[in-house]
C-alpha cells in the first residue's frame, strides 16, 4: 500500500472514529451506566465483596451456585479476562496518557466503577436468553438477548457482524503484531517465527473450545496479572514518596488536561474524557458486550449470581490493573520523555521505560507480562468471534472460522498495523451502540431479575445465619 493511499485510509479512520467517539456513544456509555447504578441502587458496590468470593472462593463453599453450563464461574470470568487484559492494560495506558494527559486515568475509573453495573446487566441479560447449539454448548450474548429479549434481528446480525470482525482485527492482528514487535526488540526473533509459534500455540488451544480455553485461561490470567502487579509494586515502593503526587495529577488533569503528544500541547478536558473513555471500554469491555458471551458460558443456577462474577472484570481489569501501569507511569517521570531516537515515548515503549528506570531488566517484566497478555486476548477474542459467526452462519462456520482466525495470525506478526489500531477502536464503538440501546430498551428485565435474584440470595444467607447459630448452639 502506497504511502499516499495509507496517509488517506488513516484520515479516513481518524474522522470515522472521531464520529463514532463523539458526544452520542460518549453519553450512551455514561448515561446507561449511571441509570443502572442507580436503578440497581448501587449494587456493584454493595455486592462487590460476594461476588469476589465466589469468583475466588472454592466450589464447596458455594455448592448454591452451580448450574447448567460448560465451565465454571472462575473460568468463566477468567476467559472474559483473558480477552480483557491485554496490550490495553501495558499499552494502552500510557498511549491515553500521551493523547489526554494523567487526566484520562481517572475518566478510565469512572467507565469502569459505572461499567461494572453495565456489565452485571449484559451478563443477567446473557444468562437469561441463553441457548444450546448442536454442539450441547451454550450460546448467549448481545446477538441472542437482543433477538430472544426484543425480536429486532437487524440489531444482533449488526453487532455480531462488528463483533467478528473485531476479533480479527484488535482482537487478533493487533495482539499478534504486539508479540512480534517485543520478541524482535528484546530477544532478536524473527517476526515470521513469532507469527507461526503463536499461530500453532492459538490453533491447538481453539481445538478443545470453551472448555480447553478456560482451562489455559485461568492457569495464564492469574499468573501473568500477579508477575506484572509484582514487578510494578517494586516501583512503587521505590518510588512510594511520589505516589500522592503522581495521584494528584490523575485528578486535577482530569478536569484540565495535559498531554504529551506533540510536545506537551495542552489538552482539553473533552480530549482527556473521550481518550479515557473510549481506552476504558477497551481495557474493561463494559458497554461493549463481548463479555457477556463468556459469562453465557458458566455454569450457574441463577442469571444474577454469574452477572455478579462478570462484573467483576471491570474492576480486575481497569481499577487495579491499568492503576498500576497509570501510577507506575506517573511515579518514574517516564511521561514527555523522548528515546534514543528522538521520538517521543508512547506505548508499551513508554512503560518499558518506567520498568527499566528503577531495576535493571525490568523492561523484561513488562516484555513477558506483554507477550502472555496478548496471547490470551487472541484466546478470548477467538471465542467470541466463533459465537459471532455460529449466530450469523451457523454452527458449521466455526470450524472455518477457527481456521481464518489462527492463519490471519501470520501476516499479523509482521505487518505494519496502525491501520488496525484505528479499525479496532472503529468497531469496538460500532458494537457497542447495538449493545447499549438494547440494555436500555432491556433494562427493565434486568431489574426485576436482579430482585428476584436478591430475594433468593437473602433467604440463603438467612438459613445460613440461622445454620450458624444451631451450629454454635449446639
Amino acid at each position: 500500500m502506497s504511502s499516499e493511499i495509507m496517509t488517506s485510509v488513516l484520515s479516513g479512520l481518524d474522522i470515522l472514529y472521531s464520529w463514532i467517539w463523539g458526544a452520542p456513544l460518549l453519553i450512551l456509555l455514561t448515561g446507561i451506566g449511571i441509570y443502572l447504578t442507580i436503578a440497581l441502587r448501587g449494587l456493584q458496590f454493595r455486592y462487590l465483596g460476594y461476588a469476589l468470593k465466589l469468583v475466588f472462593g472454592s466450589r464447596k463453599a458455594h455448592p448454591e451456585a452451580e448450574g447448567q453450563g460448560d465451565i465454571s464461574h472462575f473460568e468463566s470470568l477468567m476467559t472474559a479476562l483473558a480477552a480483557t487484559i491485554g496490550i490495553g492494560n501495558i499499552a494502552g495506558v500510557a498511549t491515553a496518557i500521551t493523547v489526554g494527559g494523567f487526566g484520562a486515568l481517572f475518566w478510565m475509573w469512572v467507565t469502569a466503577l459505572l461499567g461494572m453495573a453495565t456489565k452485571y446487566a449484559e451478563a443477567i441479560l446473557a444468562v437469561k436468553y441463553r441457548v444450546t447449539d448442536a454442539r450441547g454448548e451454550m450460546c448467549g450474548g448481545p446477538m441472542y438477548f437482543i433477538e430472544s429479549g426484543l425480536g429486532w434481528k437487524w440489531l444482533a446480525g449488526s453487532f455480531a457482524f462488528f463483533g467478528a470482525v473485531a476479533a480479527l482485527g484488535g482482537g487478533n492482528m493487533l495482539q499478534a503484531n504486539s508479540v512480534a514487535d517485543v520478541m524482535r526488540t528484546m530477544f532478536h526473533v524473527d517476526p515470521w517465527w513469532s507469527g507461526v509459534i503463536v499461530a500453532c500455540l492459538t490453533g491447538f488451544t481453539l481445538l478443545g473450545g470453551i472448555k480447553s480455553i478456560g482451562k489455559v485461561a485461568s492457569l495464564l490470567v492469574p499468573f501473568m496479572a500477579l508477575f506484572y502487579i509484582a514487578g510494578a509494586s517494586i516501583i512503587l515502593m521505590y518510588h512510594y514518596e511520589r505516589i500522592p503526587g503522581a495521584i494528584m495529577a490523575i485528578m486535577t488533569q482530569a478536569f484540565t488536561g495535559q498531554a504529551a503528544f506533540g510536545g506537551f500541547v495542552g489538552s482539553t478536558m473533552l480530549l482527556a474524557l473521550r481518550v479515557g473513555v473510549s481506552r476504558g471500554l477497551m481495557t474493561s469491555e463494559a458497554g461493549l458486550g463481548t463479555a457477556s458471551i463468556a459469562a453465557a458460558a458458566a455454569k450457574t443456577d441463577l442469571p444474577g449470581r454469574q452477572a455478579l462474577v462478570s462484573m467483576t472484570g471491570s474492576f480486575l481489569a481497569t481499577i487495579i490493573m491499568c492503576s498500576v501501569t497509570g501510577l507506575v507511569l506517573g511515579v518514574t517521570n517516564v511521561f514527555g520523555q523522548l528515546d534514543a531516537q528522538g521520538k517521543l515515548l508512547n506505548g508499551a515503549s513508554m512503560t518499558v521505560a518506567a520498568f527499566d528506570s528503577v531495576f535493571s531488566g525490568g523492561g523484561y517484566v513488562v516484555t513477558i507480562g506483554l507477550i502472555l497478555f496478548a496471547f490470551t486476548t487472541l484466546l478470548g477474542w477467538a471465542y467470541y468471534g466463533e459465537k459471532c459467526v455460529e449466530y450469523l452462519c451457523g454452527i458449521k462456520s466455526v470450524a472455518i472460522y477457527r481456521i481464518l482466525f489462527t492463519l490471519v495470525i501470520i501476516p499479523g506478526a509482521v505487518l505494519e498495523l496502525d491501520i488496525v489500531w484505528k479499525i479496532s477502536d472503529v468497531f469496538n464503538g460500532l458494537m457497542a451502540f447495538p449493545n447499549l440501546i438494547a440494555l436500555c430498551a432491556l433494562s427493565g428485565v434486568v431489574i426485576s431479575e436482579t430482585r428476584l435474584f436478591l430475594n433468593v440470595l437473602k433467604a440463603e444467607q438467612e438459613a445460613a445465619k440461622e445454620a450458624a447459630a444451631l451450629l454454635e448452639n449446639s
